[in-house]
């Protein structure tokens, strides 16, 4: 990728978050499901369109590694919106607050994630058997995902966020949205809104300890992978409020997340497989997994796991109703 295509999508990226930042810093109440509802179709139809160009301007290969990388790190981020749940009920982070609490925490983690990439990015280049370190992962992660009871989860401070406790000077409540305020002294102190963005953030780098390495099974090409990355997690933030209430009734959606990870995973192994000269273990041939495949498996998932869990919501309502 050209130093000027970099520049220029940089660029594009960072209006963007200025523009939200301005939109955050006018309003004066709780985020409302309608304008939750345009933001989300906002962010939706901008990455749409910067897959459209990829595909147009820098061939179809490219842009189909967008698509099926955004999708990927979307899918996967959705799983986050319980951990922000979580979080927000933890802290009691008051209601006007919260936007504040997810852009700020989602900003932070964008730019860690930025350094994860880069980071392996630089690692599958300087050892090629990476992929087997990624697809295990990947695999395991899957096999987590299947087996964990979300009904169990519990929240887990991050050591971090309790370094932060030690460190600075907090207030005993929250004064509004704001994170910093001035005692009767005169002295600044932090209110309890820096501990719940640091969760956030940190919560969000976490998680992407798997959707990385998912997006990396594939496309190597670290433009698709920031870009991808950049555009799910910008959406994430209004994806919270529109379907905050809709989580629980999407119960198939780990199995789905699971099916996806361990198909990487496996697309993975086979690729280093293939780099290693193996096409074939005993009389089975290993075959080539393209991007369009890889893209079609995943949206069909996701379909078959939304759907499923729906139709299960509507018969356990239906069970409800008649007892």
């Amino acid at each position: 990728m050209s130093p000027s295509t970099w520049v220029l999508t940089l660029l594009f990226l960072a209006a963007v978050v200025v523009l939200d930042l301005r939109v955050i810093a006018r309003r004066t109440g709780e985020v409302t499901l309608a304008s939750a509802a345009r933001w989300v179709l906002f962010y939706v139809a901008l990455a749409l369109a910067f897959g459209v160009v990829l595909l147009r301007g820098l061939g179809g290969d490219l842009g189909t590694q967008f698509f099926a990388g955004y999708i990927t790190e979307y899918s996967l981020s959705v799983d986050n919106l319980f951990v922000f749940v979580i979080i927000m009920h933890k802290f009691a982070v008051p209601g006007p607050a919260r936007d504040k609490v997810l852009y700020i925490g989602i900003l932070l983690s964008m730019a860690l994630r930025g350094v994860f990439i880069l980071a392996g990015a630089a690692f599958i280049s300087a050892a090629s058997w990476s992929f087997y370190l990624f697809g295990a992962l990947l695999l395991y992660t899957a096999y987590t995902l299947l087996v964990d009871d979300d009904e169990d989860a519990d929240f887990q401070e991050y050591g971090i966020v309790r370094g932060l406790r030690k460190v600075l000077p907090m207030t005993d409540g929250y004064a509004g949205d704001a994170i910093v305020v001035r005692d009767e002294a005169g002295k600044r102190r932090w209110t309890p809104l820096v501990i719940a963005i640091a969760s956030i953030g940190v919560a969000n780098v976490v998680f992407a300890l798997d959707s990385i390495p998912a997006i990396f099974g594939l496309t190597q090409d670290a433009f698709v992978v920031i870009t991808a990355n950049a555009f799910a997690l910008m959406g994430l933030r209004q994806l919270y409020f529109l379907v905050g209430g809709l989580l629980e009734r999407l119960i198939y959606l780990n199995i789905g997340l699971s099916a996806i990870l361990a198909f990487i995973g496996v697309k993975l192994v086979i690729e280093a497989l293939h780099g290693s000269g193996v096409d074939a273990i005993g009389s089975w041939v290993l075959p080539e997994i393209g991007i369009v495949t890889s893209l079609g498996f995943i949206v069909a998932v996701l379909a078959a796991a939304t759907v499923a869990s729906l139709a299960k919501g509507r018969v356990d309502d239906r069970v409800s109703d008649a007892a």
